[in-house]
C-alpha cells in the first residue's frame, strides 16, 4: 500500500509539473489520467501491479 500511494503521488506532482511548465496541455493530460482510470480496470491491471512491485523490490535490493 505504501509503495502505490508514492507512486501514485510521484506521478501526479510529475502531472502537475508537466502541465505548468507547459510540457504537457490539459487535454491531454486529462486523456492520460482517464487512459489510467481504465487501464485499471481491465484484466491487465494485475500484471502491470505485479511488474511494478517487482521493479520496486529490484530497486529496494540494490545496495550503494
Amino acid at each position: 500500500m505504501a509503495i502505490s500511494l508514492s507512486v501514485v503521488l510521484l506521478l501526479a506532482v510529475i502531472l502537475v509539473m508537466l502541465i505548468r511548465n507547459g510540457s504537457l496541455k490539459g487535454g491531454p493530460a486529462i486523456v492520460a489520467v482517464l487512459f489510467g482510470f481504465f487501464l485499471a480496470s481491465t484484466g491487465m491491471a494485475p500484471s502491470i501491479n505485479r511488474f511494478l512491485s517487482s521493479l520496486a523490490d529490484s530497486i529496494n535490493s540494490i545496495s550503494f
